[in-house]
């Protein structure tokens, strides 16, 4: 039976450490959707201009190599956690953060399709945790989308790969992201797509690539020029640029020299840095990361109670799966060449895409059938190696089981008259409980006059978004009590997610369409749209400038922020635009021919 609401356009979404992306069915054909200027990703970043000026995507990771301390890179690596994140002067949730991320690529579906999106299918890491999970939740609705399903990575690439193919098979999905690093077991049949396993970590991506090469600059500039990069948070973040730029470059080619002129001062002296580096050289310092994610493969492997023989396929996801080490490996490890036939950047948003049109009542694609990654369970009094203790770890529901899904166990009473219980919940797989993760916990009060040994039952159901609701009742009177894992750290209540939303809706406004103003200090005046799309073309070509030309587009930049700030003399409004203008002439045939 079709969606209440199937003729609303559900979209799909990547929401990804180092890029997001997003897409939807048309005409029977997953799109990936245009951002900006061709290109079909959005980097994930955040920041502000100098006039507050919201910046998101391009313009914010251009930025970031002049202005780091007022922009925000890999936020994905806090999802779930309780930090503020520094953006300028204010500081944000990392949910606020990726809502403003999602809120763009709401805006690129709605400019493509004509038409208000109010619905999303968000993917994760398939080892996100529950509270992650929730994070990405909130993000969602913080941007104005109610997340009809939350979905592992692994999962919608292999929906992509599967949407016209039935014959059974096991699949081995390998995702090496910008942040994260996951690798599930899939089994395909009859139109079917069944994770099995999976295993990763959340703190494993191409950003530590790019850190190990940063160290690696850093340490070539102490030796060589006896310098120390630390010390400037710009030289830092220009060098972190240049490390993913030439990481990106290995994959393709044996040597690439790193060259930033004027990227420090000593003693009054600029310090430039020209460092080749081989491909051999970065593969043996990322090569320690490759060997923990082939565990993690043998890891997933054994959870599914198979052995490398019985995979049929491996499936590569994320951009870092292009660094030919991680293929050359993977091969040798299961003597399987790996495909990648589909953008490994872009295949997770075509299978959230996919999820999406089959949740609007499309016919697109097989069932979905997904797991849990972890193991949720709580605590009881037992035997421990040889000895009573009470913290002994029960799992109620076990590490890839099937979801949703809904488990219940009895306890009881320890003695007579017993008023209350304790109930703590935990995820995690030791058997001792105080050493896995405590998400929650609640009491179950005044219980009667129960004699010793009477059962209480405790229940277990995680939804299809990894969404953990417990209850215990006591069995006899029916007296129950409960709770539903949100955010283990503290989710938005439903106040704060409304005026976190209405502030998103205010700082993300189009300029164009706030007011009718057309005076000096109006948002809508000629000149001030001008210098806006002037300063995006500017941050844009940045990273193409070297020496006078890089330092001259800075100042302009500057001058131009500072006029549209001031905001009283047009005048200077205008001869900053066109200093600006003129330099981007003079510039871009020269950028043309490199």
């Amino acid at each position: 039976m079709p969606h209440p609401n199937a003729n609303e356009t559900i979209i799909g979404i990547d929401l990804g450490t180092t890029n997001s992306e997003v897409a939807l069915i048309r005409q029977d054909k997953v799109e990936v959707l245009e951002v900006e200027n061709g290109h079909k990703q959005l980097p994930s970043y955040v920041g502000f201009d100098s006039n507050g000026e919201l910046l998101v995507g391009e313009a914010a990771r251009n930025q970031y190599t002049l202005y780091p301390e007022r922009t925000i890179k890999s936020v994905k690596r806090h999802m779930g956690s309780d930090e503020r994140l520094v953006l300028g002067e204010q500081s944000y949730t990392p949910q606020q953060i990726s809502a403003m991320i999602l809120r763009r690529l709401k805006q690129v579906a709605e400019a493509a399709c004509g038409t208000p999106i109010e619905r999303a299918v968000i993917t994760v890491p398939a080892f996100f945790s529950d509270t992650q999970r929730q994070a990405t939740r909130d993000a969602g609705e913080i941007a104005g989308l109610k997340v009809e399903r939350i979905i592992n990575e692994p999962t919608a690439a292999a929906l992509a790969y599967q949407t016209d193919q039935h014959k059974a098979r096991n699949i081995l999905v390998y995702d090496l992201g910008g942040g994260t690093f996951d690798v599930s077991v899939v089994h395909m049949a009859a139109g079917v797509v069944e994770v099995r396993a999976s295993h990763g970590d959340n703190h494993l991506g191409g950003d530590d690539f790019d850190q190990l090469l940063q160290e690696h600059i850093c340490d070539y500039l102490k030796e060589s020029q006896g310098v120390d990069p630390a010390a400037s948070s710009r030289a830092l973040s220009r060098i972190n640029r240049a490390a993913e730029i030439a990481k990106i470059a290995l994959s393709s080619q044996p040597y690439y020299t790193i060259e930033e002129e004027h990227l420090l001062e000593k003693d009054g002296t600029p310090i430039h840095l020209s460092l080749e580096i081989n491909r051999n050289e970065y593969e043996e310092m990322i090569s320690g990361h490759i060997d923990k994610t082939l565990e993690a493969v043998h890891t997933a492997l054994a959870g599914a109670n198979l052995r490398v023989a019985d995979i049929d396929e491996i499936l590569l996801v994320g951009g870092s799966t292009r660094t030919p080490l991680v293929q050359q490996r993977l091969e040798e490890e299961t003597g399987i060449q790996p495909r990648m036939e589909l953008d490994p950047d872009l295949c997770v948003a075509m299978g959230a895409a996919v999820q999406a049109a089959m949740l609007d009542g499309s016919k697109v694609g097989p069932i979905l059938v997904d797991i849990t990654p972890y193991t949720f369970g709580t605590s009881a009094v037992g035997d421990y190696n040889g000895m009573d203790y009470p913290y002994c770890f029960v799992p109620l529901i076990r590490k890839n089981t099937p979801i949703p899904v809904t488990h219940s166990e009895s306890f009881y009473t320890m003695y007579d008259g017993q008023k209350k219980v304790e109930v703590n919940v935990y995820q995690g797989e030791n058997p001792d409980a105080m050493q896995n993760t405590k998400i929650g916990s609640f009491m179950l009060e005044n219980l009667g006059d129960l004699p010793a040994g009477s059962p209480i039952v405790t229940t277990f159901s995680l939804d299809i978004n990894g969404i953990l609701q417990v209850s215990t009742r006591e069995k006899k009177s029916g007296h129950e009590q409960g709770l539903t894992i949100d955010n283990a750290i503290s989710r938005f209540k439903d106040d704060e997610l409304t005026q976190a939303r209405a502030a998103l809706q205010q700082m993300m406004e189009n300029p164009d369409d706030t007011d009718a103003e057309t005076g000096p200090h109006g948002r809508n005046s000629r000149e001030r749209v001008k210098a806006h799309a002037l300063l995006d073309k500017a941050r844009a070509l940045l990273p193409g400038l070297e020496g006078d030309d890089q330092e001259d587009t800075i100042n302009l930049i500057e001058d131009l922020e500072q006029a549209l700030h001031n905001g009283e003399d047009s005048g200077q409004l205008q001869q900053s635009i066109d200093a600006l203008s003129d330099l981007l002439y003079y510039l871009e045939p020269d950028l043309g021919s490199q």
